[in-house]
């Protein structure tokens, strides 16, 4: 339910200025106002000389940090803060989490966990504790809560917490190949900016309707200037940056190797890919005779099929090894959910690739008479 937004704007200030205070980001702006930073983060911080509020703001080029006394002096700061039209909120204190959005009306949607909210919410606080991304988050306002989607999601934020070091590097560009509706795409800029990194996404997909869809759906959560879209093919489309994260989740067959072979080229630094269906590899073995004694495990079509599912990620895995990257294929959600439920996890180490694991690689391969498109895709 909508609530004034300067009695609520008094409490995010009052949460601003608590001894409590974990971390607050500010982000977005309201409809038909432009803030004069991007984004703005506060948090406390010990230093030399005491503890202080940090504020680091961002207009777009490079970002500003100040560190500023409590009292008088944080308080001005806050209240400039405040004045600014951003378009959300989220603060986190050591005992709870608000957070707002402000509607096109000008009135705040405001989602409270914690021991600023009443005993039920508090209850809800600790059920949203088990979500990388709180389930009241806008995100879900806008694209849908259900709750197979809010597990999706989670497994995927866990896959991506997995993968990417503690303390991030800012600005973090990351680019989501094959976006489809982006809900994923959403996701991951929810919570990685949530950590404090100024993060900078493109979503790529094929058709038009989607990048101006997804486009809109950017405006209304207030993150259009973070994240934005581009309509063409993950071999061809163009980006503004060269990205450091690569996401292709459900990538149809040689579409995952497409964003792989990119992702490789761009050298990019961590790859999350999540291949979907896998007819590349499989037509190649229905086609050639199989090497002695594996005949069984082709000879009924629905064995070869999951076989050829098995072989084309293992091989997906060995090429990126063989590119420098460490690669670990895990399970990112349960198979209740989704068959297709593995995720070949990588990070760039740029470590040389061993005679052992080449020898490996060209006798998986000559033993089934493959060729990976990947394979050729690098070449």
């Amino acid at each position: 339910m909508p609530e004034p937004l300067e009695t609520v704007l008094a409490e995010v200030r009052e949460l601003l200025l608590a001894p409590g205070l974990t971390r607050a980001v500010a982000a977005g702006r309201r409809r038909g106002h432009v803030p004069s930073v991007t984004r703005a983060q506060v948090r406390p911080v010990t230093l030399k000389h005491g503890r202080k509020l940090q504020i680091v703001t961002d207009d777009g080029a490079r970002p500003f940090t100040r560190n500023v006394a409590p009292g008088p002096e944080a308080a001005a700061a806050v209240d400039e803060l405040l004045a600014e039209p951003f378009g959300n909120w989220h603060v986190e204190t050591d005992s709870a989490t608000v957070q707002v959005r402000i509607t096109k009306k000008g009135d705040a949607q405001v989602h409270r966990a914690g021991a600023v909210a009443t005993p039920r919410a508090a209850e809800g606080h600790d059920r949203a504790k088990q979500w990388l991304l709180d389930p009241g988050d806008p995100l879900f306002s806008v694209v849908g809560g259900t709750a197979a989607k809010r597990r999706q999601i989670d497994a995927f934020l866990r896959a991506l917490a997995a993968t990417l070091p503690d303390e991030l590097p800012s600005p973090l560009r990351v680019v989501d190949l094959g976006c489809g509706n982006a809900y994923l795409t959403f996701a991951a800029y929810r919570y990685l900016s949530g950590r404090g990194a100024h993060v900078q996404v493109v979503g790529v997909d094929v058709r038009e309707d989607q990048r101006v869809r997804n486009s809109a759906v950017a405006a209304e959560l207030g993150c259009a200037a973070d994240v934005t879209f581009v309509a063409g093919t993950i071999e061809e489309a163009e980006l503004p940056f060269q990205p450091d994260l690569v996401l292709a989740l459900h990538a149809c067959d040689t579409a995952t190797d497409q964003a792989l072979a990119r992702a490789v080229g761009w050298e990019a630094r961590w790859v999350l890919a999540a291949p979907c269906c896998h007819h590349d590899i499989a037509a190649q073995i229905k086609g050639s005779a199989t090497p002695s004694p594996y005949g069984e495990m082709t000879r009924h079509a629905i064995l070869r099929e999951r076989f050829a599912d098995v072989l084309t990620d293992s091989l997906r895995a060995a090429l990126l090894r063989l590119r420098g990257y460490r690669v670990d294929v895990v399970e990112f959600i349960d198979s209740a959910h989704t068959p297709r439920n593995l995720m070949l996890r990588a990070r760039r180490t740029g470590a040389a690739p061993t005679d052992e694991q080449r020898a490996e690689y060209d006798s998986l391969t000559g033993q089934w008479g493959v060729t990976p498109a990947l394979s050729r895709m690098l070449s």
